[in-house]
């Protein structure tokens, strides 16, 4: 016991100053988060540029954040103006009563009540009762997507910090994210075999997740979004956004464009409605079946139930990067167990 005793001290030591540490820059964790995003994401491309130019260093690291700033920063920049303008313009409309959300839903409840009324057992409900209830429910969803501007403005100086610092541990990241890892692997008394199975799992999902999910779900979203202006749909690019945002999900844009289809039929204009639905399944459904396995590639996949759960619970935890934190803490909760059966198995055979 005696002799144990100094190094369970040193151990409570490392684990006391490593929380001290986490502490410290807390603040700055979802920097460091996507950071690690990004270079794991971007590494192959960076390591073809330095293919190109073996003489110098500094060069395919520039060339790699700009290609990272033009295929990330612009548009993530470009479509938050975008939503920002178009949901601010539609609440000023609604609340000038230059647009009242309750008629939209007035036809559509008018068809479809009478025969919900005739098969519920609940009390009878009025057109105007649930029409006016949906109005206002649209309302205040654009209401708080058009408030969160002023925070977004407040806020500035802190989201300049955490660009500038994501991208200043980018850099290192990129340059010496290989030497990092193996550094880890060397540190981490877990055993060799292990760890290089969770970094490679940490890998796989992440570039998955990134490429495979999110700009599948951002082709279907522009798509979706661009069919809804094409048919006259109100608020086309926020609809648009939202089926990017459910094309992250396994559930997927269906649940966008279809029941607008649906509601397209109902009020009367068949062929907007037929447009709607074979644009949706044919082109928009098919996106996700012919992009993503090239994306992807090889990189490991997950059950949908388990990616459903995964990411609903990741956005409920860390906001938006729980889509890409979700999964992967997911996908090191499998692997943990499965190396954990596998030691347990081999324990067996040794014992047999």
């Amino acid at each position: 016991m005696q002799k144990n005793t100094p190094y369970i001290l040193f151990l409570t030591f490392v684990l006391l100053v490593t929380l001290s540490f986490f502490l410290l820059i807390k603040d700055y964790l979802l920097a460091c988060f996507w950071a690690i995003i990004l270079a794991v994401v971007f590494d192959p491309v960076y390591q073809r540029i330095r293919q190109y130019f073996k003489n110098s260093e500094i060069l395919p690291l520039l060339l790699t954040m700009m290609m990272i700033i033009l295929v990330f920063v612009i548009p993530l920049l470009t479509i938050t103006l975008m939503i920002t303008e178009e949901s601010t313009s539609l609440y000023q409309k609604i609340q000038g009563g230059e647009i009242n959300p309750q008629i939209y839903f007035q036809e559509t409840i008018a068809l479809l009540l009478p025969t919900f009324n005739k098969f519920s057992h609940m009390e009878a409900l009025s057109v105007d009762q649930i029409s006016a209830a949906a109005g206002n429910a649209f309302a205040q969803a654009i209401k708080y997507v058009a408030q969160q501007v002023p925070a977004l403005t407040q806020n500035l100086l802190n989201l300049i910090v955490q660009f500038a610092l994501t991208f200043y541990i980018l850099f290192f990241l990129l340059r010496d994210g290989h030497q990092l890892i193996r550094k880890l692997i060397s540190l981490i008394p877990i055993g060799d075999g292990i760890e290089k199975e969770l970094f490679a799992r940490f890998t796989s999902v992440a570039r998955a997740t990134v490429k495979g999910g999110l700009i599948v779900a951002v082709v279907q979203g522009s798509m979706g979004g661009f069919l809804f202006w094409f048919v006259g749909i109100p608020a086309a690019f926020l609809w648009g956004m939202l089926m990017t945002v459910l094309s992250l999900l396994p559930i997927g844009s269906t649940l966008i464009w279809a029941p607008a289809a649906l509601i397209l039929f109902l009020q009367g204009h068949t062929l907007n409605a037929v447009i709607v639905l074979v644009v949706g399944i044919f082109f928009i459904s098919m996106i996700d079946n012919f992009l993503r396995p090239k994306l992807v590639g090889k990189d490991s996949k997950m059950s949908d139930y388990l990616v459903l759960v995964s990411t609903l619970g990741g956005l409920a935890w860390f906001s938006l990067t729980g889509f890409v934190l979700g999964p992967i803490i997911a996908a090191l909760f499998i692997t943990c167990w499965d190396l954990m059966g596998q030691e347990s198995q081999a324990s067996k055979r040794k014992i047999t």
